[in-house]
């Protein structure tokens, strides 16, 4: 059932250690078929050199699984609860990725400082909310996708695909799992190129606002000219 589905999740769990994204088992990706409302994500805690197609998990959009011998992420909730929120994702990664993850651990957003962030996100990669504690005693996973969502009530999740959930760790979507994972690498550079930026000046003025919109339309949107029609 769904053996595409499971390729494509596959591939992208296997790209996160490939980009240095994961360390030990940390981390997963999912790819969704919005028309069959079912998702395949990785198993729980499997490392990735044991990781094979076949041992995808297949979810509902209710979170139930329906096919696979393996447990699903323990992550699973979150994932769920972004797909039904965000209309365009069919694909999402969850990483601990070292810079990434340290602007989360300090709850600070990645600053827009280059065109290199500019090229990728039309704003600085927000932080979330600290979850509350009856969020964290609650349904845990699922609390941390809806903050994810709560922080995008007023931004778009088009234009900045990916979040800094606070004291944990980025994730990243898009279209499909391949650009999810695209978007992953991106905000692990971006937080990198901050780290180092801001350390050698540490005040440093942002981006002007016309030189971001230059590099973001030129690769995104109705008037984009990157790259080959």
């Amino acid at each position: 059932m769904l053996t595409e589905l499971k390729r494509e999740a596959y591939e992208a769990n296997m790209q996160l250690p490939a980009h240095g994204l994961i360390h030990l088992n940390f981390g997963n990706a999912s790819a969704l078929d919005r028309g069959r409302g079912i998702m395949a994500i990785k198993p729980s805690g499997v490392f990735y050199d044991r990781l094979r197609a076949s041992d995808m998990v297949l979810v509902d959009l209710d979170g139930r699984r329906v096919e696979g011998r393996l447990r699903p992420s323990s992550d699973t909730p979150t994932h769920v609860e972004l797909y039904r929120g965000l209309g365009q994702a069919c694909g999402i990664v969850h990483t601990h990725s070292l810079y990434a993850t340290a602007f989360a651990q300090a709850a600070r957003p990645i600053p827009v400082l280059g065109t290199t962030h500019a090229d990728f996100f039309r704003g600085e990669v927000p932080v979330t909310r600290a979850l509350a504690r009856r969020e964290i005693r609650g349904g845990y996973e699922a609390e941390t996708g809806r903050v994810i969502l709560e922080r995008f009530s007023k931004l778009s999740a088009e234009e900045v695909p990916g979040v800094l959930v606070a004291h944990h760790g980025p994730f990243a979507w898009g279209p499909t799992a391949a650009k999810a994972v695209e978007n992953a690498v991106a905000i692990e550079l971006c937080a990198r190129l901050a780290f180092l930026t801001l350390g050698l000046r540490p005040k440093r003025a942002r981006i002007a606002a016309a030189l971001l919109d230059r590099h973001f339309r030129r690769k995104h949107g109705p008037r984009a000219y990157y790259g080959q029609p």
